[in-house]
Parts: structure tokens; C-alpha cells; sequence
């Protein structure tokens, strides 16, 4: 099993559960599958983005995207998630988030 975690940036906020928070009940449900299925390390239908982003996606509804990066080989860092319509606005502030939390892990070291 991989370790799923959320990023939560220096003001404490968490972009992934603002996004999550807002889904309807039905989508949802898809998304903690997805969320188990990663955890589960069955990433098939994850794909790279850039600058160690990961997008997995969920061909569901607008078909929906969870963002996030590989901490290691056991940690998943959840960055925020969002649809096909807006993919490219949010990869990039997957990646935004991907480097801070890359930055502020160094600090930490």
C-alpha cells in the first residue's frame, strides 16, 4: 500500500479537499475509488504532466483529474484536482504546489 497525503500549503490550506468539498455526491464516490485505486498503486491511468506532476484520470462526467506527485516510492501527495475543461490551468497550479512542497520538504531535511 502507498501512503495518500494531501499538500497543504504554508497558510494551511488544501487546494485538493477545496476541490473535492464541491463535487456532487455521485462524483464523489468516483474519485475515492480512484483515491483507493492509487493507494492500491494501480496507476494505470496516470500519466506525467511536467515538472513531477502526475495527472490520473477519471473518464467520468467532464472527466475528472486528480493531480498529484510521488513523494519516494511509498507517499502520494494529493495537489488538487479539477476536469478536462480546466486541465491546463490546473496542471499548472499542480505544478505551483509540486514545487513548494518540493522547497519547503528540503527546508525541512
Amino acid at each position: 500500500m502507498l501512503q495518500v497525503t494531501e499538500y497543504v500549503d504554508a497558510r494551511g490550506r488544501r487546494p485538493f479537499a477545496r476541490w473535492f468539498n464541491r463535487l456532487d455526491g455521485q462524483a464523489a464516490i468516483k474519485v475515492t475509488a480512484a483515491l483507493d485505486r492509487m493507494g492500491r498503486n494501480i496507476l494505470s491511468r496516470a500519466k506525467g504532466v511536467g515538472g513531477g506532476v502526475l495527472e490520473y484520470r477519471i473518464d467520468s462526467g467532464p472527466g475528472y483529474r486528480i493531480y498529484f506527485g510521488r513523494d519516494g516510492g511509498t507517499l502520494i501527495v494529493l495537489l488538487g484536482g479539477g476536469t478536462k475543461r480546466r486541465q491546463q490551468e490546473d496542471i499548472e497550479a499542480a505544478r505551483r504546489f509540486w514545487r513548494d512542497y518540493d522547497r519547503r520538504r528540503g527546508q525541512e531535511e
